[in-house]
């Protein structure tokens, strides 16, 4: 295979690997919306497709951090690249299939690492980024549960006075307004990631002499996240939006406000984190608020289990991946 189709077939994984993460984890952005009924799936999901793109286009500081601040660049080749995105689609997809909500920035930082280690040891990974890979690790956790949680407390403090129907009324709209700035957060972290990984492979194939984003590159995965978003993903939305808990409007509003608010001041300062964790971890955090059994643990705790899963399962498979490819090609 000449290096130019081996470029080819790269870009082309990392683009399937851009529209399973639009259709594996956007869903989580209405996740709540729809299974409080506040919007109909015929609404909400062009409102995701539209807002997602519009995220991914709103900036390049995470997509830098992935790109170039992760591992370093004579680490990894072209042919190591597209084996670690084989092994993020795999794992996405079957998680996709069984209805759980992975990380798939997890999955891409960890097949990425997996990779660089393959063509250049522990020294390939640059510590600068893996510190802000660990900064989102615990905003996505602490501050989605933590934030949510006392924004829920203070909604039931303030509100309880209020009439029922009118504050029903008003959570709705402010419900709305608040998935879709989730959406256009899930597009402005994770979006980015991808387009960062794009931006790499052209590095590596030497069509670009430096890692300079280009404006075609933001579009062309922008809208390939949005394509993946515009199937839906409803497995996902079942299990954190019905089987994990029970959850209200109000409550949907406050864990979209929380996560997004997370995600949108991580991104500003180009701190890739996992909105899967920020948004779960936040729903968590709104339904424990009011009773800690309207929280179905056990389910949450098999969520758990597949994000722990999926940095070791991804890494090790884009390890071999990656050795094999590099000494095939």
């Amino acid at each position: 295979m000449t290096a130019l189709a081996l470029l080819g077939v790269a870009l082309l994984l990392v683009l399937a690997a851009e529209f399973i993460n639009g259709w594996t984890d956007a869903p989580n952005a209405i996740a709540t919306v729809v299974s409080t009924s506040t919007l109909p799936l015929s609404f909400a999901v062009p409102m995701a497709v539209i807002l997602n793109i519009a995220g991914a286009m709103s900036g390049t500081a995470v997509a830098a951090t992935i790109g170039k601040g992760i591992v370093t660049t004579d680490s990894v080749t072209v042919p190591a690249i597209a084996a670690a995105m084989i092994s993020i689609i795999a794992w996405g997809a079957f998680a996709a299939h069984r209805g759980l909500p992975i990380s798939k920035s997890h999955a891409l930082v960890a097949g990425l690492a997996g990779a660089a280690i393959a063509g250049g040891g522990f020294g390939a990974l640059l510590w600068a980024g893996w510190l802000k890979i660990f900064i989102g690790m615990l905003l996505s956790v602490i501050a989605g549960f933590g934030l949510a949680f006392l924004m829920s407390k203070l909604v039931m403090m303030f509100a309880a006075s209020a009439s029922p129907r009118r504050a029903e009324t008003g959570f709705d709209i402010a419900h709305i307004f608040t998935a879709g700035t989730m959406a256009f957060a899930h597009g402005m972290n994770d979006g980015q990631k991808f387009i960062g990984i794009f931006t790499l492979v052209l590095v590596l194939g030497a069509q670009i002499s430096v890692f300079h984003i280009q404006w075609w590159v933001i579009v062309l995965c922008g809208v390939t996240m949005g394509l993946g978003t515009s199937l839906g993903g409803w497995r996902i939305i079942a299990t954190i939006g019905k089987r994990m808990v029970n959850i209200k409007s109000w409550q949907g509003f406050v864990a979209t406000s929380a996560a997004s608010s997370t995600i949108i001041a991580a991104s500003l300062f180009g701190v890739p984190l996992s909105t899967t964790h920020t948004i779960t971890s936040a729903i968590a955090g709104a339904s424990s608020s009011r009773r800690m059994s309207d929280v179905r643990w056990g389910v949450l705790g098999t969520v758990v289990k597949g994000w722990f899963m999926t940095f070791p399962i991804c890494g090790i498979v884009a390890f071999g991946a990656a050795y094999i490819a590099n000494l095939v090609f």
